[in-house]
């Protein structure tokens, strides 16, 4: 035993490799399988993963980009809208506001970028510097409350069809009002839509909405339309048309193999539609998952598509689980299918679309709400561009009132004389 133990001592003193503190860093599995090569594991596929590795779409991206712009440029109106003094606020007050609205850069870099949204100028009174939105912005943001008074109607087909797509015919209120604006409902929905419309709503809890009566004549979804164009046009069988959904993948989509087969065979498969009383296919039962995940692919392409712009934030979409009884991950889901959706991570939220809505970044089939809301993004993206046209508009609206600033000593410094002339040629005309 003491040569074994001497011979021992020897081995671990000539290489300094394999000493204790090395065999247990390096060779986890003993002494002599120090050279067996390593298993590598398998990379784990999440929705993070297929997150990051999709194809992305630069039309959409783009588009997301500008709308994030709008988003930022509404959250200052609202904020000024609020003010009991008037619709105009100090740009010093409006320094405080650059976190509520998100900007990453400074309140005065942030006005001066639109000449055609904001308005500066200075106080009458106070003689500070103050900012207020122009006269084109203030119309069409009321060309869009105008827009969503006179698609009522619509805004109620619309509620009506959701509280059909849920199991208990019932929504949360709660999940209504984060998407009032997506649904093109006006900011007092809770009366105007459920209070006026008690024939059809009836307020079950002080969050909690129930539908009426059923509408038969509105259990017909969106994709049903396009499979009938496919089987009347394209001259398909049923069997190909009946369960299918369109597939639009992004350019550069990559087809591996035995993936066609796959999705020819998912788009065949039967599935529980949206607006079908049927009991609904439970994840955990034999057989039922596929058909589960494919029913929910269809009831989040029905809620895409009564949506005005054909998109929604992802964590919105969160609030219809429990209604909907939708028990798998919806990013996951919507990640699994990229030739029916898009998820752009443009701004501090991601925004799913539907691919089949848009086409080169704008809506093919618009209607009166995104027109209004499209064409306050145009005056936005105008940035410093016409500015020659906006100072003449200034000058011929402040003609007919003498214009000039006055410093600390009293004098008087501005084109307040040619306002002047004009106000005694119309006094002598007159």
């Amino acid at each position: 035993m003491r040569l074994l133990a001497c011979f021992r001592y020897k081995i671990f003193r000539s290489d300094a490799s394999f000493s204790p503190l090395t065999i247990s860093s390096n060779n986890s599995f003993g002494l002599f399988n120090r050279f067996i090569q390593r298993r590598w594991k398998k990379p784990i596929v999440s929705a993070q993963t297929r997150l990051e590795d999709r194809v992305r779409d630069p039309h959409l991206d783009k588009f997301m980009t500008h709308l994030n712009k709008l988003k930022c440029i509404l959250k200052t109106h609202h904020l000024m809208s609020n003010r009991k003094r008037g619709s105009f606020v100090s740009v010093q007050l409006m320094s405080r506001w650059r976190n509520i609205i998100g900007l990453n850069v400074t309140i005065g870099s942030f006005i001066h970028k639109y000449p055609h949204v904001f308005e500066l100028f200075v106080h009458p009174f106070r003689r500070n510097l103050c900012c207020r939105i122009t006269r084109k912005m203030k119309a069409l943001i009321m060309l869009e409350e105008v827009s969503v008074k006179q698609q009522e109607l619509e805004a109620v087909k619309r509620v009506k069809k959701l509280m059909m797509m849920s199991v208990n015919g019932t929504l949360h209120i709660h999940a209504l009002r984060l998407m009032r604006r997506e649904l093109g409902l006006p900011e007092d929905f809770r009366d105007s839509i459920l209070g006026k419309y008690s024939s059809d709503f009836k307020v079950v809890d002080l969050e909690v909405v129930a539908l009426v009566d059923r509408d038969d004549g509105l259990g017909n979804a969106e994709v049903e339309k396009w499979r009938e164009k496919e089987y009347i046009e394209k001259w398909l069988s049923e069997f190909e048309t009946k369960f299918a959904f369109p597939i639009n993948f992004p350019t550069g989509f990559k087809i591996e193999g035995g993936f066609r087969e796959k999705l020819k065979n998912w788009q065949r498969l039967p599935y529980t539609k949206p607006y079908e009383r049927k009991e609904v296919i439970r994840v955990r039962t034999c057989g039922g998952i596929e058909r589960y995940e494919k029913r929910a692919v269809a009831v989040l392409h029905e809620l895409l598509s009564l949506t005005v712009e054909k998109m929604v934030e992802v964590d919105q979409l969160a609030h219809f689980r429990k209604d909907f009884a939708i028990e798998v991950n919806m990013r996951e889901l919507l990640l699994r299918h990229p030739g029916i959706f898009y998820i752009s991570t443009k701004g501090k939220t991601q925004t799913v679309f539907l691919r089949e809505a848009y086409s080169k970044g704008g809506l093919i089939d618009p209607n009166p709400i995104y027109n209004a809301r499209r064409n306050m993004l145009e005056l936005v993206l105008l940035g410093r561009r016409k500015t020659k046209v906006l100072a003449c508009d200034n000058f011929k609206e402040g003609s007919k009132r003498v214009a000039y600033e006055v410093d600390e000593e009293g004098k008087k410094h501005g084109d307040w004389v040619i306002p002047f002339l004009e106000n005694c040629e119309e006094s002598r005309s007159s």
